[in-house]
């Protein structure tokens, strides 16, 4: 089992900057993908960002130029700075892994999630 503790969130003017960390402990073995995930209220949980193991990473168009996730493979941790917060940004934010795992011919991916931590943009 893989667990997920994050820390950072809190409440911030539209504007500001936030910085989200999330450390992975247990059976951090295969780890692949580390990523961020957010739920409004109301609304389904989306992707965020995501960045592999070899540094590759993927944006939300909603938080393109906004955000910047980074990973630190020997802490098995991963980052999201997130500038220039938006009303919309409000949620609560969940870090991911996915592990890449071999399974006879092909692969297991098993996923894991944080407990979330709450991002709260309001003037």
């Amino acid at each position: 089992q893989v667990q997920l503790v994050e820390s950072g969130g809190g409440l911030v003017q539209p504007g500001g900057s936030l910085r989200l960390s999330c450390a992975a402990s247990g059976s951090i073995f295969s780890i692949n993908t580390m990523g961020w995930y957010r739920q409004a209220p109301g609304k389904e949980r989306e992707l965020v960002a995501t960045i592999t193991t070899g540094g590759t990473t993927n944006y939300a168009d909603s938080v393109k130029g906004r955000f910047t996730i980074s990973r630190d493979n020997a802490k098995n941790t991963v980052y999201l700075q997130m500038n220039s917060l938006k009303l919309e940004d409000t949620a609560v934010y969940y870090c991911n892994v996915r592990k890449r795992v071999a399974s006879g011919a092909t692969w297991w991916n098993p996923t894991y999630w944080g407990q979330g931590t709450q991002v709260t943009v309001s003037s």
